[in-house]
Formats: C-alpha cells, sequence, structure tokens
C-alpha cells in the first residue's frame, strides 16, 4: 500500500489560517490531489479536538478516520520561545499522538505551563529540552518533530533564533530527535551537506494554512506498508522502514530560500549578499538570512554529497502554478480553476497528473505546452526565481517547456513513439 502523506497541517482555529478549513475540506482537497493521509493538524486547541473527536474515529490501529473513511493521524504544532546559552530562542515543533487519550496527557501538560484557547499553534515559556523529556514521560509513541527547521525565526537551525545544531539544543536529550521537517526552503540534497543529520530522518510536509491544492501536499512523505497504522508510520520515521521517498518543492519556491528586505524589494544569492555584509543596500539593516545561506554556513561537506541509505526524492511545482504560469492570471480565478477542473476530471487527482499521466494523454484534454511543462516538472526542469524574506519563489517556464518539446520531437521523428 503507496501512502501519500502531509503530516503538518493547521485547522480554522490557528492564526492566517482559512475560516473553512474543516475536516470535510481538509478530506475533500485531499482526495483531488492525491493525498490518502493528512495529520489532523491543531490536536492542542479545545474547539478543534471537539471537531475531531465528533468527526473521526479511533479503531486502535492510532489512525482515526472520517465517515467515508479516510484517515488522519492526531497532530500539532506548538511554539516555544525561551532564553538557552545566552541567547532569545523561538522553535516551532510538531507533535504526533497514538490516541486521543495521549492528547489529552499532553494537554494537560501544556495547560500547567500556559493557555492553549487562543490559536492552534500555542506559545509557551519552556524548553525544548523539557519538551522531549516531558513527551517521552507520557508515552515513548509520542513523536517530536522540529518543523521547518531552517526558517529563519522559529527553525532550530534558522538565522535568527536557532541553534547551530541538534545536540546544542537538545543536549543529552538529543537521542529523543529522530527526524526533522526540512521545510519548503530547503531539500534533501541541502541537508545532505550537514554530517550531523546524517542519522536523522528527513521529512517534509505542507504546513498548509488552507486547504486548495496548490498549498495542501505541495511537500509530502511516501510510505510504503502492508497495513496503514501508527506503529508502522512511527517505523518510517524514526528506522526509514517503508519510507520511499519525499516529494518536494523546488527550494527556491520556499519563502526565506535567499537573503533579502521584502520591503526594499532586495534579494541576494549568498555570495551577492557576503560582499555587503549581509546589510540592505536600501535601508542599511541587516537582511533576513535565508535557508540557502545558513546551509552554506553550517555545511562540513561540498554539493553533491549523498549519505548512504538516504531517502530519495522528487521536484514538484503544484500543478495549479503551472498552469498560472504559462496562462497568467492568478492561482484562484475561474481561467485556472477550468483548466485544473478538466484535469482532475479526466485523471482523477493532481499527483497522477503530476507523477504519472503520459504527454500524449496530457495533449488529448491541454494544450501543447501545458502538456509539456508538466512532463518538464516531472523531470525536474523548471527553473524557480528564488523566494526571500517571506515571498515565494517564481517557477519560470519558457525555457523548460521548449526543451521538452524539442526532445518530444526528436524521439517522435525517430520512431520511438511515447518515452515518458
Amino acid at each position: 500500500m503507496k501512502i501519500i502523506s502531509d503530516l503538518h497541517i493547521h485547522s480554522k482555529y490557528a492564526r492566517a489560517t482559512s475560516k473553512a478549513l474543516d475536516l470535510e475540506n481538509l478530506e475533500k482537497y485531499a482526495r483531488i490531489k492525491g493525498v490518502n493521509l493528512l495529520g489532523t493538524g491543531d490536536f492542542t486547541h479545545p474547539q478543534w479536538i471537539q471537531e475531531i473527536k465528533s468527526n473521526l474515529k479511533e479503531d486502535g490501529s492510532g489512525i482515526l478516520k472520517s465517515s467515508n473513511g479516510f484517515p488522519f493521524v492526531l497532530q500539532t504544532e506548538l511554539a516555544l520561545v525561551y532564553t538557552q546559552g545566552g541567547k532569545g530562542r523561538r522553535i516551532h515543533y510538531l507533535l504526533y499522538a497514538p490516541s486521543l487519550e495521549i492528547v489529552k496527557q499532553i494537554t494537560d501538560f501544556l495547560l500547567s505551563k500556559g493557555r492553549i484557547d487562543y490559536d492552534g499553534r500555542p506559545i509557551f515559556g519552556f524548553s525544548s529540552i523539557e519538551l522531549v523529556e516531558k513527551m517521552n514521560e507520557i508515552s515513548p509513541d509520542i513523536e517530536v518533530i522540529p518543523a521547518h527547521i531552517w526558517t529563519p525565526f522559529f527553525g532550530l537551525l534558522g538565522s535568527k533564533t536557532g541553534f547551530d545544531s541538534l545536540k546544542e539544543c537538545f543536549e543529552e536529550k538529543t537521542k529523543l530527535i529522530h527526524s526533522i521537517e526540512t521545510g519548503m526552503s530547503s531539500d534533501p540534497e541541502m541537508n545532505w551537506r550537514i554530517s550531523a543529520l546524517d542519522n536523522i530522518t528527513l521529512t517534509s510536509n505542507s504546513d498548509l494554512h488552507s486547504f486548495w491544492p496548490w498549498r495542501m501536499g505541495r511537500e509530502a512523505n511516501v510510505f510504503e506498508m502492508d497495513e496503514l497504522n501508527y506503529k508502522n508510520i512511527l517505523a518510517a520515521i524514526r528506522e526509514r522502514k517503508g519510507f520511499v521517498e519525499t516529494i518536494e518543492v523546488d527550494p527556491g519556491y520556499g519563502k526565506y530560500h535567499f537573503d533579502g528586505h521584502r520591503n526594499c524589494n532586495v534579494v541576494m544569492s549568498p555570495e551577492e549578499s557576503a560582499k555587503v555584509n549581509k546589510i540592505c543596500p536600501a535601508c542599511k539593516k541587516e537582511m533576513t538570512i535565508g535557508v540557502l545561506n545558513r546551509v552554506e554556513e553550517l555545511a562540513d561537506r561540498e554539493e553533491g554529497f549523498k549519505p548512504e541509505g538516504a531517502i530519495p526524492f522528487k521536484r514538484l511545482i503544484p500543478l495549479t502554478e503551472i498552469i498560472v504560469a504559462l496562462n497568467g492570471g492568478s492561482l484562484a480565478t475561474k481561467k485556472t480553476w477550468a483548466v485544473y477542473n478538466l484535469l482532475i476530471e479526466k485523471f482523477g487527482s493532481e499527483f497522477n497528473i503530476l507523477l504519472n499521466v503520459s504527454e500524449e494523454e496530457l495533449k488529448k484534454v491541454v494544450d501543447e505546452k501545458l502538456a509539456a511543462a508538466i512532463i518538464a516538472n516531472r523531470e525536474g526542469k523548471i527553473e524557480v526565481k528564488p523566494g526571500y524574506d517571506g515571498e515565494y519563489g517564481i517557477p519560470i517556464l519558457g525555457k523548460a517547456v521548449e526543451e521538452v518539446k524539442e526532445e518530444i520531437k526528436v524521439k517522435q521523428q525517430k520512431g520511438l513513439g511515447e518515452f515518458f
């Protein structure tokens, strides 16, 4: 059984999220996207956990299911803001739990530390060490994962308030950390340059704040298992058993890949940033230092190194972004939805379109340029103008589309027919 999972989501009770972000819409758009396992998001929020209990049922497997049989894993995110090593730290964490009873125990502990009713991602003032220690006391089956670990402001290895290593953060409790979430602005290749992460499983998730298909599953984990249960998911994360691959966006698509200042419209590569000592030439203040620069700072290996046993990955830009890049408009216009829905109606799900449908089949439904762009996306040929300081990167399709069209033409002239 192949499972495409997005295990970092939010609910309508988290800040800056869609008010229609409920379980019904999550399931609906997961099926459209081709995601077949979701996190619940925000299980500490009192209203959201009641909706979870009312709409999802436990069956002893550690997986909760909707009335239609769609599976969810109990998941939340929280923020820790505290001081360690003489520096203020702001770190986000993912928590996974095997049952509603364990969720109650987690919630009871967090209530002893502060409020949980004001946000789906609550903030607390205790340390990362205390978090992993206490979660392990409640249940060794609780998984604690540093979220979007390279993000400048809230990542454990981020440039603003992060640490330089897992060991520096967790000290003797580092052994309780099995995995990290790489975040959109980094990919596995970038993390492979850090030798201290070789025994840490790299996971990828969307961190969605809305249910739309250009957000859901934009990053995902692909598992292969005989039976979908919490035990097998834990084995995939902790031991890489049945962990097939991750699906990634190009890291340039993320909002913090390059250095820059959004308000000054200044964006720089690490090399360019070094020439100005990371100071914005417009406002003369320090720029937001992006993920690529931070990886360069901590890396102890050259680009291209791949550790033994590393989980492979694919790079994909969301289908809606490809449609907009070719046809103009914006992600949520009727013009974009018309093309997207046509493809979904014919081929079933976005991941099936992005990963499996042949160029010839695509051309029966959409024009040659879009068909070529989907193939170029599958082949990892789409360049991205890098994001920075909270701005998403922008896919650039022209060259990739023409290259794919020419390859198809050459193959056809040679009589080789369909080759994708």
